[in-house]
C-alpha cells in the first residue's frame, strides 16, 4: 500500500511552510514565554482556512481529510507555531452535529477541547486565552463557559491552562465513542506537529555539523556526532510513516484509526525529544543557552510527551490492540 502523499497534500504542505515561516517563528515562542502573543494566532490560521480544514463544507470549512490537516501541522511545527492545530482537528469532530459551533470554528473561534474533569480539569491545550470549552460531563458532550487557571509555562505555546466550567450546554448525550475518537484524532495531528519539530531539529543540527570546528576539523566528521545526527533522522523517518498511516486512518480505515494514532503518538513522544536533545548536544555550549532556539524545541518535545497521554500509556494501547487483532478478539 502506497502511503505517500499526493501532488495536492504535497502543494498544500508547501504552501502551509510558506505561511508558517512567515508569520511565525521561534523567536516568537521564546517570547511567548514572556507574555508575548502566539504567532501566528488564532484570527490568521482561520483567515488562510486551516482551522477550517476538517470542518465540513456545509458549516463553512474545507471538508478535506485529516491527512490534510496533518501536512499542514507538520510545518506549523517545524517554527513552533501557536495555537495548535490539535484543538482544530479534535474540536471538528466533536462538533459534527453542531453547525453553529462548527462554523465558529473555523472563523477562529477561541474553543479549547478540555482533558479531565470539567469541574477542574487537566492542564488543556489552549485553554490559556479560549472561551468556549468542549468537555466530557460523565457521558455527555458538553460546551460553555469556564473559570481559567493558567499555569507556569515551559512552552508557552500550548497554551496550557486548567478550566473550571461555569456554564455548560449538552451536545450529545452519550458521547464517550465520539469523544475517543476525537482524542485520537488529536493524538494524530499532535503527532504531525512533533514530526515537523522533530525533523527541523535534524535539520539545524546537520547544518551546524557541517560549519562548525574542533580540534581543526567539522565536528560533523566526528563517528560520535554523525551517529547522533543519524540516530535522530531515522527516528524522524519512522515517525512520518506513522503519522501518515494514522492520518489515512482516520480517513479511510477507522477500524484502524486507535492503533495507528497510539502509535504514532507513542513514536512522536520519543523521536522529538531524541532529536531535541541531540540539537543541544550537537551545539554544546550555545545549545543550552536562553539565546538559542535549540532549548525551544526541547521545551515542546517535553511537554508534548505528556499531553493527550504519555508514551506509556500509548505503547500499551498498542500492545492491547496488537495483542486482539492477532487474536481476533
Amino acid at each position: 500500500m502506497n502511503f505517500d502523499l499526493d501532488a495536492d497534500q504535497r502543494d498544500i504542505a508547501a504552501g502551509a511552510r510558506d505561511f508558517f515561516r512567515g508569520s511565525a517563528s521561534p523567536a516568537a515562542a521564546r517570547a511567548g514565554l514572556e507574555g508575548g502573543a502566539l504567532e501566528p494566532g488564532r484570527k490568521a490560521l482561520a483567515g488562510i482556512g486551516f482551522l477550517g480544514i476538517t470542518v465540513p463544507e456545509s458549516a463553512g470549512g474545507s471538508g478535506r481529510p485529516l491527512l490534510d490537516l496533518a501536512v499542514v501541522a507538520e510545518q506549523g511545527g517545524a517554527v513552533l507555531a501557536g495555537p495548535s492545530l490539535v484543538t482544530a482537528a479534535r474540536a471538528a469532530v466533536l462538533l459534527a452535529d453542531a453547525p453553529d459551533l462548527a462554523a465558529q470554528l473555523a472563523d477562529g473561534g477561541a474553543f479549547a477541547v478540555l482533558d479531565g474533569p470539567v469541574d477542574g480539569s487537566a492542564p488543556s491545550v489552549d485553554a490559556a486565552d479560549a472561551t468556549l470549552f468542549l468537555g466530557l460531563d460523565g457521558g455527555a458532550l458538553v460546551v460553555g463557559e469556564g473559570e481559567v487557571v493558567p499555569g507556569r509555562p515551559l512552552d508557552a505555546t500550548r497554551g496550557l491552562a486548567s478550566v473550571r466550567l461555569t456554564s455548560r450546554r449538552v451536545l450529545a448525550e452519550d458521547a464517550g465513542e465520539l469523544w475517543a475518537r476525537a482524542r485520537q484524532v488529536g493524538a494524530v495531528v499532535m503527532a504531525a506537529e512533533d514530526l515537523g519539530g522533530a525533523d527541523r531539529c535534524v535539520q539545524l543540527g546537520v547544518a551546524y555539523a557541517q560549519e562548525r570546528e574542533a580540534f581543526g576539523r567539522r565536528i560533523g566528521s566526528y563517528q560520535a556526532v554523525k551517529h547522533m545526527l543519524v540516530d535522530a533522522w531515522v527516528g524522524v523517518e519512522q515517525l512520518r510513516s506513522l503519522v501518515w498511516w494514522a492520518a489515512w486512518a482516520a480517513d479511510c480505515n477507522p477500524a484502524e484509526l486507535p492503533l495507528a494514532a497510539s502509535a504514532a503518538k507513542a513514536c512522536a513522544a520519543e523521536a522529538f525529544d531524541r532529536a531535541a536533545s541531540t540539537l543541544i548536544q550537537v551545539h554544546g555550549g550555545i545549545g543550552f543557552t536562553w539565546e538559542h532556539d535549540a532549548h525551544l524545541f526541547w521545551r515542546r518535545a517535553k511537554v508534548d510527551r505528556l499531553l493527550l497521554g504519555d508514551e506509556a500509556e500509548h505503547l500499551d494501547a498498542v500492545a492491547r490492540l496488537a495483542v486482539s487483532g492477532a487474536l481476533g478478539a
